[in-house]
């Protein structure tokens, strides 16, 4: 029995040291959650400048990758790359470092530095050249406007430069005397980009196929009728105005071949030198206008197959539409380019042909109406001498 006593205190005891932990441990609970709350309190700003800072960190590295500015000064490249790839608060240290890399892209994108850098040229060399940094506008050299290859580490050409763009001695004379003008991108490249990508003359020919070709043909056919029947109407002009002023001497003009009429009939009657002389003006007229028929013809085909080509171009635009989807509005430009372009260069044939055609036929008909005037004035003076005679 003494036995079982002694075991009855020690679990007696153990029952009360087990409730006093119990105790313990529920203050000790209580107390860690009310610490917790504290710091998701204190924290609770804190978290929201961590956002901040990485949403920042991740900007600046953008801004830096895609600025000109990542050739030279990038010097907090390393800190910029932990601080937006970190999952842990920032130390003070990161802030400054952040701090100090915006500061950095500021001063740099007021700096005018020479530097020397990897280039790359159109043959696929690479050789180490000089080259000015205009802040975070561009990187000059002496092929112009040159294009940071931020993975690669080079530069090279953009394939079209601006007109009026800077040279590597531009921006010598700036840091030599502080003054030069020039062209210069201020949306850091994108709009050089643009003008590299923008389409030449020879490739909107290209785009307009076919049908382009032909109108473009049937153009170039009739600048070389408009010329030729140009300078054969000035000729005739300045003969006839010879013979006028020697009309007893009939020359090879048509002026001279109504004379020649004149001479070999002005022995029959009235009405058949009359008759004699409107068939030779009807000869004239016949050889002065032509080529004015096909020229006509040729500036109402020239819109007709524009109209052609844009419907062509536009079937093949559904046909695209339909195989593609709508999408990708590059699938399409195609079509839509060949059935803009037909219908330009038929109205740009069209226009000057027309000009042509009714410059040309004001000047037959200038020429016509001296000829039948001439042939009038000789049916009067032959009339005038019958009458005389009777």
């Amino acid at each position: 029995k003494e036995q079982q006593n002694k075991l009855l205190k020690q679990r007696n005891a153990l029952q009360m040291s087990s409730e006093k932990l119990a105790q313990k441990f529920t203050l000790n609970e209580n107390k860690l959650a009310q610490l917790e709350a504290d710091v998701q309190l204190e924290t609770g700003s804190l978290g929201e400048l961590f956002a901040v800072v990485r949403q920042a960190a991740k900007e600046v590295k953008q801004d830096t990758k895609e600025s000109i500015t990542a050739v030279d000064r990038q010097q907090y490249k390393s800190l910029i790359n932990d601080i937006s790839e970190a999952e842990a608060l920032p130390s003070m240290a990161a802030l400054t470092g952040l701090w100090l890399a915006m500061v950095e892209q500021i001063e740099a994108s007021a700096e005018l530095v020479r530097i020397r850098i990897p280039f790359v040229d159109a043959q696929g060399n690479m050789t180490t050249s000089e080259a000015y940094r205009l802040g975070s506008i561009g990187l000059i050299g002496a092929h112009g406007y040159l294009t940071w290859d931020e993975n690669r580490q080079f530069a090279r050409s953009y394939s079209q430069q601006p007109q009026q763009g800077p040279s590597f001695s531009d921006l010598a004379e700036i840091e030599k005397n502080g003054m030069a003008h020039f062209v210069v991108d201020p949306s850091r490249g994108k709009m050089l980009s643009q003008l590299a990508a923008a389409p030449q003359l020879t490739d909107r020919l290209d785009n307009a196929g076919l049908v382009g070709k032909v109108i473009l043909a049937l153009l170039g056919i009739g600048a070389v009728i408009t010329l030729v029947r140009a300078v054969q109407l000035l000729i005739i002009r300045r003969q006839i105005t010879q013979q006028l002023k020697q009309p007893q001497v009939p020359g090879n003009n048509p002026l001279g071949r109504i004379l020649s009429v004149y001479d070999k009939d002005k022995k029959q009657s009235l009405d058949a030198l009359e008759l004699r002389l409107l068939e030779a003006v009807v000869d004239q007229q016949q050889d002065l206008e032509k080529g004015l028929s096909m020229l006509k013809l040729l500036a109402a085909l020239a819109p007709m197959l524009g109209l052609l080509g844009t419907v062509t171009g536009m079937i093949e635009t559904f046909q695209v539409i339909t195989q593609f989807g709508n999408g990708d509005p590059k699938i399409m430009a195609g079509g839509i380019s060949m059935a803009l372009m037909t219908t330009v260069l038929g109205l740009i044939a069209a226009m000057p042909l027309l000009l042509a055609h009714n410059i040309l036929s004001s000047q037959a008909d200038i020429v016509r109406n001296i000829l039948e005037k001439q042939g009038v004035r000789l049916v009067a003076e032959q009339a005038e001498k019958v009458g005389i005679s009777a």
